[in-house]
């Protein structure tokens, strides 16, 4: 199957989310030069629990310690990718980083992060748009 995920051929992923609010503003991270954004995160490999996944991402691609909180809820999402039907799974948890001031940085080359205030969460262009209500309360619940 070369370089394709496995959750790729079926079409939908799994991915563990984290909410950090920090000072009125939310961590974000978007592809370079994308022009839509998402909450942190990523894949959550088989026999890996969503908070598990979580702290591993950030790890992976920030380099920095996080703490799961609450579990916040699942957000379900499908849409085209490449032309291509698709479909997602967010396990949404509240995250905080163990350094509480640390900066927020990239360690892959094709993606960068960002803090948004969250008045501003909707000119953000947030996928999926349902995590646009953590404007009105960041700690808000997720349900399908």
């Amino acid at each position: 199957m070369g370089d394709v995920m496995e959750y790729e051929l079926a079409g939908i992923e799994t991915i563990a989310r984290g909410v950090c609010v920090r000072d009125g503003k939310i961590l974000l991270c978007r592809a370079k030069g994308g022009s839509t954004t998402y909450l942190p995160g990523g894949h959550i490999e088989f026999g890996e629990t969503g908070r598990k996944a979580l702290v591993r991402e950030m790890a992976e691609e920030t380099g920095l310690e996080v703490e799961t909180g609450r579990f916040m809820g699942v957000v379900e999402n499908s849409f085209l990718q490449h032309g291509k039907p698709h479909a997602e799974i967010n396990l949404v948890y509240e995250m905080t980083l163990v350094d509480a001031d640390a900066e927020v940085s990239a360690k892959e080359d094709w993606i960068e992060f960002l803090w948004c205030p969250l008045s501003e969460l909707e000119g953000a262009r947030l996928l999926p748009a349902d995590f646009n209500a953590l404007a009105k309360d960041p700690a808000t619940t997720f349900a399908p």
